[in-house]
C-alpha cells in the first residue's frame, strides 16, 4: 500500500505568504509531482494544519488543489485550522460520533487511525474523554494486525525547545493507551514540529514527521526562538506492506547534477 503524507501547507488566500513562503504555491507543486509521479497511489493523509487562519477561502484553495487527486483523501485538523470552516467545505469527510475529524481505514497491513487532536484557541494538542473513546474503539475493534496512526500534534516530547508548552496536552495519555494494545502499533505519523524527526518512544512505538510542505524551521534544538525558512516543496512517500512500513522523504524541484550507474552488485 502506498500512502503520501503532506503536513503543515499552512494555505492563505491567494497570492498571500506566510514567513516568507507562498504557501498555495508550494502545495499546488507537490502536488503536481503526485500526480505525475504517484497515480498509482492508494491514499494521500495532509496531517493538518492545512491552513493557516482556517479561512473559508483557504479551505476553497485545498479542495481545487485537491480535486485531480484520483486515490482517497484523508484531511486531518492542526492548531491553524477551524473545525467549523473544515466541516462547511468538507461536508463529506469522515467524522467520529461527536464531530471530531476522527476516523479509521482497515487495510491489508492493519487499520489506519485517524485522530482529530485540534482545540479551538489552543495551540497544543488536546484529547479529551470524547476523543479517547472513539481511540478506544478503533483499536479493539483493529483486529490481529499492528495498528497505524496519523495525528498533526506528536504525543510524544519531541525534544525540541520551541514546543515544550505547546506539545500534546495529554499527559501522556495518548501514548499510553497505545501501549496497551495487544496487536502493536507500526507507527505513529505526525506534522506540527516544521522539521523531519524520527525516533523511538519509552514504551518502543516508533514514530516519525514529514517536512512541512510550506515554511520550515531550521533545526535548532535548543533555542526557543528559531529561525523560520523556506525550502522545496515536499512530501513523504510511505509504503505499508509485508515488510513493514518505510517512509521517504520526497523534495519537488531538486537541481540535478548528474546521474548514478547501475550497481551490479555484489
Amino acid at each position: 500500500m502506498k500512502i503520501l503524507q503532506i503536513t503543515d501547507t499552512h494555505l492563505m488566500l491567494s497570492g498571500q505568504s506566510v514567513n516568507g513562503v507562498d504557501p498555495e504555491k508550494q502545495l499546488r507543486a507537490a502536488v503536481a509531482d503526485i500526480l505525475e509521479k504517484h497515480a498509482d497511489a492508494d491514499l494521500l493523509v495532509m496531517t493538518g494544519d492545512l491552513c493557516n487562519h482556517g479561512d473559508p477561502e483557504a479551505y476553497d484553495i485545498l479542495k481545487d488543489i485537491l480535486a485531480p487527486v484520483p486515490f482517497e483523501v484523508r484531511l486531518m485538523l492542526g492548531n491553524h485550522d477551524d473545525r467549523p470552516n473544515f466541516r462547511a467545505a468538507f461536508p463529506a469527510h469522515p467524522l467520529d460520533a461527536n464531530g471530531y475529524v476522527q476516523s479509521f481505514l482497515d487495510t491489508e497491513f492493519g487499520r489506519l487511525v485517524f485522530l482529530d487532536s485540534h482545540e479551538a484557541g489552543v495551540i497544543g494538542g488536546i484529547f479529551g474523554e470524547e476523543r479517547m473513546a472513539f481511540l478506544d474503539e478503533a483499536l479493539e475493534t483493529a483486529g490481529k494486525h499492528p495498528v497505524t496512526v496519523f495525528i498533526h500534534h506528536p504525543p510524544i516530547d519531541c525534544g525540541i525547545a520551541h514546543f515544550d508548552h505547546i506539545g500534546m496536552h495529554d499527559d501522556g495519555r495518548i501514548m499510553r493507551r497505545l501501549a496497551g494494545h495487544k496487536a502493536g502499533i507500526r507507527h505513529i505519523v505526525f506534522g506540527h514540529i516544521h522539521v523531519p524527526m524520527s525516533g523511538t518512544s519509552a514504551e518502543g512505538i516508533a514514530y516519525s514527521s514529514g517536512q512541512a510542505c510550506a515554511h520550515r524551521f531550521v533545526t535548532d534544538l535548543a533555542n526557543p526562538m528559531p529561525f523560520w525558512t523556506g525550502g522545496n516543496p515536499c512530501y513523504r512517500i510511505i509504503n505499508l506492506d509485508g515488510h513493514g512500513l518505510r517512509a521517504y522523504a520526497v523534495e519537488v524541484g531538486e537541481t540535478i547534477t548528474g546521474q548514478a550507474p547501475i550497481c551490479e552488485g555484489p
